[in-house]
């Protein structure tokens, strides 16, 4: 049966992080972002959000970008084509080249009304079968040693599954060494943002001795022979991330064994359609896969929990609470962690409940669009 489509409302977010969040790239104090809104004829709403940065330093999208395109291309396709299911959505956008973040929004947005027409939770409209999902928590570069180690110290103490650590030149062997000499059993894993090239092969090696779980794109953004080259040369398990924006770029990383972990985000492979086939083929040759975040506010953040009940997704994603980034959500009730566990939703789409007034308060621009 169609989905009645009738209204598609782009809302465009302005929120402020709690903790600047620092990367081989630089600092983000604020985030600037896309709500978007998918209304039925019964006025059923669904909700996604978008994951682009202001600027093109994690892929090429832009928060300008993804409202062009959404504006002025996809949104078109939409009031030309009929969707029975939201598998359709990545079909309808097959035309359009990239620009997965923008796609992935009003995707997402569709997954969710979907769900809650079918009166069933967005996990279970996945396919997913955990009820609890084990989280880690991703910590940006600090100005000092000694505060990593402290706010490391803390989030263990709270029971996250994994800490994950950014690095870059300068930032690597050294820290990563004083972080294992003051926890030689937590599961850690490096987050290189595509800083490194093959010639920093014999400073990667170093790492084989600190046990970790993986190192998370060491390599250019859109490498995947190069990472090949590494991975037979080093014992760390490589897991990519930018390198993986579809199904084919997963298969064909699988096949020149470029790593031994992919790092899913929804926003990036354009959706949760492409997300459930990348999973479905990691299944298929026994490749470890999570969930990452992308600093999202709660809808993205519902989205992620959602995705990571597949069966999978066999590692800690980075889907850390709600008050870790924001003061205040635009979610009811905000995403908690106990122990290191989410537990899933049982409401029906992504499981929360929209809070309209913060959603109005931090909203600073509205679009509406008939279907």
């Amino acid at each position: 049966m169609t989905i009645p489509i009738k209204t598609i409302k782009l809302r465009r977010l302005k929120m402020t992080l709690n903790n600047p969040f620092t990367t081989s790239f630089g600092t983000i104090k604020e985030k600037e972002f896309f709500i978007t809104e998918a209304i039925d004829d019964s006025g059923n709403r669904g909700f996604g959000e978008s994951v682009a940065f202001l600027t093109p330093w994690y892929t090429e999208e832009t928060v300008e970008t993804n409202h062009h395109i959404m504006k002025d291309v996809l949104i078109k396709l939409l009031k030309e084509n009929a969707i029975d299911h939201p598998d359709d959505v990545s079909n309808i956008f097959r035309p359009v080249k990239r620009n997965h973040m923008a796609k992935a929004a009003l995707e997402g947005a569709i997954w969710d009304l979907y769900a809650k027409r079918e009166n069933i939770t967005l996990s279970e409209a996945l396919g997913g079968t955990r009820k609890q999902i084990d989280v880690g928590i991703s910590i940006g570069i600090q100005p000092t040693v000694e505060d990593l180690l402290e706010k490391i110290s803390h989030h263990v103490n709270q029971g996250y599954k994994r800490i994950k650590m950014k690095i870059k030149p300068g930032w690597d062997y050294e820290v990563l060494r004083e972080i294992r000499n003051h926890f030689p059993d937590i599961p850690l894993m490096a987050d290189a943002n595509s800083a490194y090239t093959l010639k920093d092969i014999e400073q990667l090696k170093k790492l084989n001795e600190l046990n970790l779980m993986m190192i998370e794109q060491p390599l250019a953004h859109d490498d995947i022979i190069d990472h090949a080259k590494l991975q037979a040369a080093i014992k760390t398990p490589i897991c990519l991330d930018e390198s993986i924006h579809s199904l084919e770029d997963a298969r064909k990383a699988i096949e020149l064994k470029s790593c031994q972990v992919i790092n899913v985000k929804i926003g990036r492979v354009g959706g949760l359609t492409e997300a459930k086939k990348i999973h479905d083929l990691s299944r298929e040759n026994n490749i470890d896969i999570w969930c990452g975040g992308m600093l999202e506010a709660g809808i993205g953040r519902a989205h992620n929990i959602a995705l990571a009940t597949l069966p999978q997704f066999t590692l800690p994603g980075d889907t850390a609470g709600s008050s870790l980034y924001w003061k205040k959500d635009i979610i009811q009730p905000e995403v908690t962690v106990h122990d290191g566990v989410i537990t899933v939703p049982d409401k029906p789409g992504i499981g929360f409940e929209i809070d309209d007034e913060a959603l109005d308060a931090f909203t600073i621009d509205e679009e509406v669009f008939d279907i």
